[in-house]
């Protein structure tokens, strides 16, 4: 599909778009809305200094600041859908534009609540708790009240708060400097000159010429070498800056400050690292596959993503990967399925591109909404109809949650985020790969399942080890380096690669160039997420209406309890290191099977 050939959005059929009226009817009941939140934001200073007086009066408040965040969050929602929908249409951008400055108005406005709810003397609250007013906010108020021993004074997190901005300009600066200010140039391919970037980048890694893999991968490699002391700086001012954060609040280290709000035990890290390192021999083992496959004497960094099994081409109309989908979660009964597809086959998803539309893939979930799902659909790919499963994971995720728990703590964390969606994916592949018409079709989808499980359990967890290290050395007093970091980094890659890999002189600044490293012990979430789902998948495809009702407890759980405790509803302790022996047993498994199919 070119260009001149991708839909205007005015010319989608109605039918294959999203119907955001559960949110707002149109544009105008947004703007009357804002403008109610404009003046009810007005109302939140009068609250202020009367929320230790008695349990009515925190409960005053906090029905007030309910129903205001609700009004909050679907204004937001509907803002950012519809800028999704064509991020040219400048009426779409006004109103992401307004609500931005309405929003931070009332986050202003509102600094002071969690302060003051923290001061109540802790007899006082305990008293308050047992009011029949704050019934609904008792888990609101609990996670809050955890921060407690973190809190400083006023003036203390006064100045804490005007530092907040300045403590983003590390990542804000990688990313222009890597996104905007640095030329990749361009690639000769024998389809003409074609632009080397970061979002190209992927691209002609998949690129099957091994020749262009290589010219690109030292072009790209070159300009980070050019830049490689102040893209170390940058990192290393990132993660000072969560080293002093968490000693001003008192935290032990950078990463207990990270892993708190979770309430995840280090020793969860610390079991998926050891755990992965112990279990590499499938991974090394792959790695040599790779390079038998692609026919090679030695594998390259610029090797490890160019296809081995050609890119099986199998047309699905939307409706049939409905009925895929389907027919996969079937063994979760009828409400969650019947509830997904009509969602699916009506107005929830906005299936196919449009110019301008966003790219990728995303679900958004809200309290008052129906739980909408942004695609960029395409017929001729079956990596789409796994999207398709992915997404509608998330949203059913929080379809459960929002029918299950009250506005304040309706809301599931990250941690817990990719478990729902990767579950519904696993059940999708054991589907598929039942019904696989083909040799070639099969090798394709265990070939893909076996990639996904790499590059979420395994390359997740090399990054997850780098950022302890950098953190660690950054506590203990140890420059962060250029030198320094490109050597703890080739270190791990020397780790996880193993001896089928020949690694290049560049191949180490890798690890100045990952945006996630800006956002400090991040990472790890996706590793353990896919361990839970595996481990959860194969519980309920093995267990009956027993294993299935547990899996739906941690679905509605919501933000009732920590992730850690809402997947032990589900039957999955991530506080040991089964699900991850687990998870990669799975992945040994694919290869075994990947080596039959070759």
């Amino acid at each position: 599909m070119t260009a001149s050939t991708i839909a205007s959005r005015a010319e989608q059929q109605p039918k294959n778009t999203w119907d955001l009226s559960t949110l707002f009817p149109n544009d105008e009941a947004w703007n009357t809305a804002l403008g109610n939140y404009e003046q009810q934001t007005g109302k939140i200073a009068g609250y202020r200094g009367t929320l230790g007086g008695s349990a009515e009066s925190l409960a005053d408040y906090l029905d007030f600041i309910r129903d205001f965040r609700i009004l909050e969050e679907r204004l937001g929602y509907y803002a950012d859908l519809r800028q999704t929908e064509d991020e040219g249409d400048g009426a779409a951008r006004a109103m992401t534009g307004k609500f931005i400055m309405a929003s931070a108005k009332a986050q202003a406005a509102g600094s002071w609540e969690a302060p003051e709810i923290q001061a109540i003397p802790e007899k006082d609250m305990d008293a308050f708790l047992q009011s029949p007013r704050l019934e609904e906010y008792r888990i609101y108020l609990g996670k809050l009240l955890r921060y407690r021993p973190y809190i400083l004074s006023d003036a203390e997190e006064r100045i804490i708060a005007l530092h907040a901005e300045g403590e983003g300009v590390a990542s804000e600066t990688f990313s222009v400097l890597t996104n905007v200010d640095l030329d990749f140039g361009t690639i000769d391919t024998p389809e003409g000159p074609r632009p080397l970037s970061q979002s190209t980048w992927a691209v002609f890694m998949e690129n099957p010429d091994r020749e262009i893999r290589r010219r690109a991968y030292e072009q790209f490699y070159a300009r980070f070498e050019a830049h490689k002391t102040s893209l170390a700086s940058l990192y290393s001012g990132s993660v000072k800056n969560d080293v002093i954060h968490a000693r001003i609040r008192g935290f032990s280290s950078a990463r207990q400050a990270a892993l708190f709000p979770d309430k995840v035990d280090e020793a969860v890290y610390d079991n998926l690292i050891a755990t992965v390192s112990a279990n590499l021999g499938p991974l090394h083992r792959y790695y040599e596959l790779r390079k038998k496959a692609l026919g090679l004497t030695e594998l390259r960094h610029y090797d490890v993503y160019a296809p081995i099994v050609p890119r099986a081409v199998k047309e699905t109309s939307w409706e049939q990967a409905v009925d895929l989908v389907s027919a996969a979660l079937a063994p979760l009964g009828d409400e969650y399925v019947g509830t997904l597809r009509a969602g699916l086959l009506g107005r929830w998803a906005d299936r196919y591109e449009n110019k301008g539309k966003r790219s990728g893939a995303f679900s958004a979930g809200s309290y008052t909404g129906a739980p909408y799902i942004l695609m960029n659909y395409k017929n001729d790919s079956i990596r789409d109809v796994f999207t398709l499963a992915h997404e509608g994971g998330h949203s059913m995720h929080s379809w459960y949650s929002a029918r299950s728990n009250p506005f304040m703590h309706y809301s599931y964390t990250i941690f817990e985020a990719e478990v729902a969606s990767t579950f519904n994916e696993e059940l999708l592949f054991n589907h598929l790969i039942k019904t696989a018409d083909s040799r070639d079709l099969k090798r394709y989808l265990v070939n893909k399942r076996a990639d996904d499980i790499l590059a979420t359990l395994y390359r997740q967890t090399m990054f997850a080890e780098f950022e302890k290290i950098t953190h660690d050395l950054e506590e203990g007093g140890t420059p962060l380096t250029v030198e320094a970091l490109r050597g703890e980094y080739r270190k791990l890659l020397e780790k996880y690669f193993g001896p089928a890999m020949v690694l290049e002189p560049a191949s180490d600044l890798e690890g100045l160039r990952i945006p996630h490293f800006y956002r400090a012990f991040y990472v790890y979430k996706y590793s353990t997420g896919i361990s839970a789902a595996l481990a959860l998948a194969e519980r309920v495809l093995g267990g009956g209406s027993r294993e299935r009702e547990d899996y739906f407890s941690f679905l509605k759980s919501g933000g009732s309890r920590y992730p850690i405790e809402s997947l032990a509803l589900a039957g999955v302790s991530m506080s040991g290191p089964a699900p991850v022996e687990a998870a990669c047993k799975v992945f040994c498994q694919l290869v075994e099977e990947l080596e039959t199919l070759l």
